[in-house]
């Protein structure tokens, strides 16, 4: 590489934001449909945390043909991702809770599909973040009851699927359930993956597709009484999957920037742990020992929390778990991060930590092994300047772990 390498953290950072742009929801959306065609109506219905960048990159590729379109995403997620257009209706619901506005929107969702016309064509784009943007509980379920559900599964540690597995039992659109309101109209679905193995049923608890049948993990006995559905039968009509974005695509843009800035690069692949962090600890202790370069890792861990958690996410549990690992070394640099621009209950992406950054947050009056308790390393990590804002960036494959060691 010629000139001055650039600074560990400025390198990792760039990293990230390369990884970011290769699975962007316009680009890629955009991408998916050029050369395609379609009939003279299309009905768009983007639902996710990338819904907004997902429907520019559709409404560039279908011009004319796009009749109408229904956008829902996050609290905060619309603003600048989309232009003044009068066939869109665009709305906002809660995350990672739902909230008044998702029942809202799961009404309005399928009232936008039974409307439309015999002829219509339907595009769905749907993202990670839809399980709690959109939603149409099971007679009987209240939103309190629906609300209590998903924080107990959210603290659970539950994989994914066995998350969106309970959350389908309670809904009337999760779980391929959707796929009634269509009543044979074609259509088709992009999906950006941000499950482990990219299955297009567990994205967004698959509202067009239904999940394989499994036993429902066990519920606490509060939640005894609620009445469930049984999964429909699987069934897909005349729908057509295509997944455009996902993690590995995103670590192929990591390692290949990692290599053009003239790195060493050791792609390693899923992490070593699921718990966040017993992951950062099993991270740190390979990187002391790990051979100079660029290291990656792609996929989601999971948090166990508290009664009354802090502030924070997996990402940042697992970046102050590490930093404790590697506190007091040096030439060691590790940033971990959700690639929606959020984690857990906070604004931030996760965080950027080093082998200095536990001395960092001690000096502000923090204790770093307190904090991972109380699942408050947010509050640390702030303390310490290694958190890492970014923003919703119209994409949502899962987190991305992103180490330099220098020789």
């Amino acid at each position: 590489m010629q000139g001055t390498p650039p600074e560990p953290r400025q390198l990792l950072l760039h990293l990230f934001q390369q990884g970011l742009e290769a699975v962007n929801g316009r680009s890629r959306v955009h991408a998916a449909l050029q050369g395609r065609t379609f009939p003279s109506a299309v009905y768009v219905a983007a639902i996710g945390k990338a819904a907004a960048a997902m429907t520019a990159g559709a409404i560039e590729a279908l011009g004319d043909l796009l009749v109408a379109g229904l956008v829902i995403t996050r609290h905060g997620y619309l603003e600048g991702a989309l232009g003044p257009d009068s066939r869109i209706i665009a709305m906002e619901s809660g995350h990672p809770l739902p909230d008044e506005q998702s029942l809202a929107a799961g009404e309005a969702l399928r009232r936008f599909i039974v409307d439309a016309p015999s002829d219509a064509y339907f595009l769905f784009l749907i993202s990670g973040g839809a399980s709690s943007l959109v939603e149409i509980p099971v007679p009987g379920v209240s939103l309190a009851e629906l609300r209590s559900l998903t924080r107990w599964l959210l603290a659970s540690g539950l994989p994914i699927d066995e998350v969106n597995r309970v959350r389908a039992a309670f809904s009337q659109i999760k779980g391929g359930r959707l796929l009634q309101s269509l009543a044979g109209r074609p259509a088709d679905q992009l999906l950006i993956s941000d499950v482990p193995g990219d299955i297009p049923a567990h994205i967004g608890s698959g509202p067009l597709l239904p999940p394989a049948i499994r036993p429902m993990p066990e519920l606490p006995a509060r939640f005894a009484g609620l009445p469930q559905t049984a999964l429909p039968q699987a069934q897909t009509g005349n729908l057509h999957t295509q997944i455009v974005a996902t993690n590995g695509m995103a670590m192929d843009a990591v390692s290949k920037a990692a290599a053009d800035a003239g790195c060493n690069v050791h792609r390693h692949g899923v992490l070593p742990a699921t718990d966040a962090r017993l992951c950062g600890e099993k991270i740190a202790d390979f990187l002391q020992h790990a051979p100079a370069g660029v290291h990656t890792w792609g996929g989601e861990t999971t948090v166990r929390l508290p009664a009354h958690p802090g502030r924070g996410g997996r990402n940042q549990a697992l970046s102050l778990s590490a930093a404790l690992g590697l506190q007091g070394t040096t030439g060691i640099y590790l940033l971990a991060a959700g690639t929606d621009g959020t984690d857990g209950n906070t604004c931030d992406a996760g965080a950027l930590v080093d082998g200095g950054s536990v001395a960092r947050g001690k000096d502000a009056g923090l204790d770093a092994a307190e904090c991972l308790l109380r699942a408050d390393a947010g509050a640390f990590l702030e303390a310490s300047g290694d958190l890492v804002y970014t923003g919703p960036t119209g994409t949502n494959v899962m987190d991305l772990v992103i180490a330099v060691k220098q020789s």
